[in-house]
C-alpha cells in the first residue's frame, strides 16, 4: 500500500505483476477462495439491502451504477468479483423494475496503488464484460473519488495492510521496538498498542474517504483476514509461517548475506484484528451501518498445502517489499533458505498452531446524512 515516509519501506509496494509462474495472478487462489466463501452472503446483501432510488433518481445520469475495487492488483481475482457482483446488482434491478424502466449500464473502476501492474490488468480484462473500465492509481486510505459518485464499493484481502508500519516498532529507543520479530504477534502489549493504532487511523482514514464517495444508501462490501476474539497472531498457522519466516532472515544475517540493522528494521505492514476490534472502529466512525459481519468459511483452512504451493504464494504477495527493503540480489536467496527452513519445520508450522486466523465479511451501507 502506499503511504507516507518511514524508516523500513518504500512509498508504495505492489503484488509482483505479470503473468509468469512467480506472479501474484498465477499464486493467488487463496484470494480467490475468499470470493467463494463469500459469494452467497455478497449475493444475499445486495439482494436484501440494494436500493436502487439512488442510481435512477438523477435524469442526467440515468441508472448508471458504479462499482470501485479497492486493492483490486492484476487479477483475475478481481474480474470475477466483479462479475459476479454485476450479477447480483441485475438481479435486483430486475426485481424491483417499474414500467419502462431504461436498461442499467455498469462503469467499473479498478484502484491501487502506482506500482501496481495496470498493464497486465488491462491486458487480461475480460474479452466480453458488462462494464465499461477504468484505472483509479493512487492509495485507498485518500480521496479517489468525487463525491456521491459510487453505488458500491468492494475490497478484498487489502485493508488489513497498513499504510505503513509504525515507527515505534522500528525505534530502537521506544518501547515497542519489535527487535527479534517482523510482526505484531500479539506477544509484546506496546508492539499490539502501536499496531493496532495505525490500523485504526487507516481504517478511519478509508471510511471516511468512502464516506465522501459513495452515495447515500450505497454499499461496501469488506472481506479482510483478522483474528477471532482474544487469540494471538502467534497462536495461528499465518503467525507461525511469518515468525519462520523472519527466523529465516535473522539466520542470513548470523551468516553474514544480509546486514543484521536491514533485519531489526524490517516489519511487516500487516496487522490482523478481531470482529471485535472492526466493529468497534466502524461504529465509532459513525458514517456506515454494519448491515452483516460473518467469518468466512475457507476451504483451504482445513488443507495442508505443500512447500512450493505456500513458497509461491508468499513471495508473490511480499517479493516487492523485500526487493526495497533489502536489495533485489538477496531476495532469491531469502526464499530458497526459507524454502528450505519451511520443509524442514513443515509439522511444526502445521501442527503447532493452536488456532487458525478468520477472515471477516462485512456489508456496510453508507448512512443518508
Amino acid at each position: 500500500m502506499e503511504n507516507g515516509e518511514t524508516k523500513t519501506l518504500p512509498k508504495s509496494w505492489a503484488m509482483v505483476g505479470g503473468d509468469g509462474p512467480r506472479s501474484y495472478a498465477q499464486n493467488s487462489s487463496y484470494q480467490r477462495g475468499l470470493l467463494d466463501a463469500a459469494n452467497e452472503l455478497m449475493n444475499e446483501g445486495i439482494r436484501e439491502k440494494l436500493d436502487f432510488k439512488s442510481p435512477c433518481s438523477d435524469s442526467s445520469n440515468i441508472c448508471t451504477f458504479r462499482i470501485a475495487d479497492f486493492g483490486c492488483s492484476v487479477g483475475p481475482n478481481t474480474f470475477f468479483a466483479v462479475e459476479r457482483i454485476i450479477e447480483a446488482v441485475e438481479q435486483k434491478y430486475q426485481a424491483c423494475q417499474f414500467r419502462n424502466s431504461p436498461p442499467l449500464e455498469f462503469q467499473v473502476f479498478f484502484n491501487d496503488v502506482t506500482a501496481n501492474d495496470f498493464n497486465t490488468l488491462f491486458r487480461t480484462l475480460p474479452s466480453y464484460r458488462k462494464y465499461f473500465a477504468a484505472g483509479v492509481p493512487g492509495t485507498f486510505y485518500g480521496r479517489l473519488f468525487p463525491k456521491s459518485t459510487l453505488h458500491l464499493a468492494y475490497s478484498s484481502y487489502s485493508l488489513h495492510w497498513l499504510s505503513k508500519v509504525p515507527e515505534e516498532v522500528v525505534d530502537v529507543k521506544s518501547p515497542a521496538w519489535n527487535k527479534g520479530s517482523i510482526q505484531c504477534s500479539g506477544t509484546a502489549k506496546e508492539v499490539v498498542k502501536a499496531y493496532s493504532a495505525q490500523f485504526k487511523n487507516d481504517m478511519d482514514n478509508f471510511l471516511n474517504a468512502r464516506a465522501q464517495e459513495i452515495i447515500g444508501g450505497g454499499l461496501m462490501v469488506i472481506i479482510i483476514g483478522g483474528l477471532p476474539d482474544g487469540i494471538l497472531m502467534a497462536q495461528t498457522g499465518a503467525g507461525i509461517c511469518n515468525e519462520l519466516f523472519g527466523s529465516c532472515l535473522i539466520d542470513m544475517a548470523k551468516l553474514g548475506v544480509i546486514s543484521e540493522e536491514k533485519v531489526d528494521s524490517f516489519n511487516l505492514p500487516a496487522y490482523y484484528s478481531s470482529a471485535k476490534e472492526l466493529e468497534e472502529i466502524i461504529k465509532n466512525n459513525g458514517h456506515f451501518c454494519i448491515e452483516r459481519m460473518n467469518t468466512l468459511n475457507h476451504p483451504m483452512m482445513k488443507m495442508k498445502i505443500d512447500v512450493r504451493f505456500a513458497i509461491s504464494q508468499f513471495r508473490a504477495v511480499f517479493q516487492a517489499l523485500l526487493e526495497e527493503h533489502f536489495g533485489r540480489d538477496d531476495v532469491d536467496k531469502i526464499f530458497e533458505y526459507f524454502a528450505k527452513k519451511f520443509a524442514d519445520n513443515y509439522d511444526s508450522v502445521f501442527n503447532g498452531a493452536t488456532h487458525q486466523h478468520v477472515d471477516h465479511f462485512i456489508l456496510l451501507k453508507r448512512n443518508i446524512n
